[in-house]
């Protein structure tokens, strides 16, 4: 299933480009790498499904595809939960946003790669004060993000 992922986001992002002029597939790719090195602790399942996620997080969000698209090309359940919480709804503001992202593990852990890949300052140029405000408020998520409810007691 990672490697259908990978090609049916290539295809959904084939004409997009990052802010720096990059094609926008490299971003999940990189979060894709990012979570296949990071994600030692989990079992060979579990990381396979973070990285389906993580290449297809912003295919719903940012293209015509659809949870009932990736449902119809046979992903799981646990996978379109999972990508339903890391795409932003037009009425929602970036905090609801952000815990919404919180509720559900693995989009968590997708979450918190694509604040690190967002915020990796080799991507952006020169920064503007556009670019800082938005990187604070990626810190910002991700620290809330880092934490766990383990964490609050």
């Amino acid at each position: 299933m990672l490697a259908k992922a990978i090609a049916l986001a290539a295809q959904a992002h084939v004409d997009q480009v990052d802010r720096a002029g990059q094609p926008y597939i490299l971003h999940p790719l990189r979060m894709m790498m990012r979570l296949a090195t990071q994600s030692a602790a989990l079992r060979t399942e579990e990381r396979e499904d973070a990285q389906i996620v993580a290449i297809l997080h912003d295919v719903v969000e940012d293209t015509p595809t659809t949870l009932d698209d990736l449902r119809a090309a046979g992903f799981a359940e646990r996978i379109l939960a999972a990508i339903d919480c890391v795409t932003r709804r037009e009425e929602e503001s970036y905090d609801e946003f952000v815990t919404r992202s919180q509720s559900n593990p693995l989009a968590r852990l997708v979450k918190l790669a694509d604040l690190e890949d967002n915020m990796d300052l080799k991507r952006i140029g020169m920064l503007t004060d556009d670019d800082v405000a938005r990187l604070n408020r990626y810190h910002r998520a991700w620290r809330r993000l880092q934490t766990t409810d383990n964490d609050k007691s």
